[in-house]
């Protein structure tokens, strides 16, 4: 059996903290995504129950050490260093196996790094990680000096450099982001993310969708995850996207299951595109 993990760690400039937090993960390592403008490296681990958790806490100790919160600049929300590190298994068998493997990081991480953890998804009725960041570290801080929020695992108050550590089990969730052509704007991408996420009027089931502003590259970008790709392919979310703006390009963030992509057009260039199949055959 071979689990996932994919931490994501609030260092997306300095390419030396990047290694060498890579380094740190003690498993075997398939994927590493970082941007600039999000300010964030999204790594993609493989490895066993029983050792992956492990494993990622030797990555998150160097992150602890390299990145400091309070001097982070990104547009990516986010309340940790470590800001999300979920569990994740690619058949529904194993899915036991992950919400144990799960437990025992948020374990580890909150008894040997200090850090508070706050579990999401299947782990916590449904909790999202919208509802964790909202309002980013400092609002997080004071829901928990409230008594509104009580970390499940570590301290019962933020890391003063580290913040929060997010962790969840869960299947695989599609990082997809599509850049719209000149001249959209910030308020456009805003919109467009407004009306095809879940609930939005154009609502796509499973997809939760911002609209991001990259400064390096002058353009706006709805950023998407797909939680369900069997119910909503990419090719879904591309469509809906194109009804209100045209893509230039996509970027896949992390690694994708191959049926994510069924159906996908021939025409639009997805940056970064590999599948999970093709990572774990390499």
């Amino acid at each position: 059996m071979t689990l996932l993990a994919i931490p994501n760690v609030s260092e997306g400039r300095n390419e030396s903290s990047i290694e060498a937090i890579a380094r740190a993960f003690d498993a075997r390592l398939l994927d590493v995504h970082s941007d600039a403008d999000h300010h964030r490296s999204v790594f993609t681990l493989a490895g066993d129950p029983g050792s992956l958790a492990r494993a990622v806490l030797n990555g998150a100790a160097e992150a602890v050490d390299q990145v400091d919160l309070g001097a982070h600049e990104g547009i990516h929300p986010r309340v940790g260093a470590i800001d999300v590190a979920p569990i994740v298994y690619l058949d529904p068998s194993d899915r036991g196996a992950a919400a144990a493997e799960a437990m025992v990081l948020g374990d580890l991480l909150g008894e040997e790094l200090e850090l508070p953890v706050f579990l999401y998804g299947e782990l916590a009725q449904g909790r999202t990680r919208a509802e964790l960041r909202r309002g980013g570290p400092e609002t997080l801080a004071k829901r928990i000096n409230s008594k509104e929020l009580r970390p499940d695992f570590g301290p019962q108050r933020l890391h003063p450099t580290a913040g929060a550590v997010l962790v969840a089990a869960r299947p695989p969730l599609v990082a997809f982001n599509v850049e719209l052509a000149p001249h959209a704007t910030l308020e456009d991408a805003r919109e467009i993310a407004a009306a095809i996420r879940e609930g939005g009027p154009e609502g796509l089931d499973s997809v939760r969708a911002i609209g991001l502003w990259l400064a390096a590259r002058d353009v706006a970008q709805v950023s998407t995850n797909v939680e369900d790709h069997r119910a909503t392919p990419l090719a879904d979310v591309v469509e809906a996207i194109a009804r209100h703006a045209t893509p230039s390009q996509a970027e896949l963030v992390g690694l994708a299951p191959r049926a994510a992509f069924d159906g996908f057009p021939a025409d639009l260039t997805v940056a970064n595109r590999r599948t999970v199949e093709e990572a774990l055959e390499e």
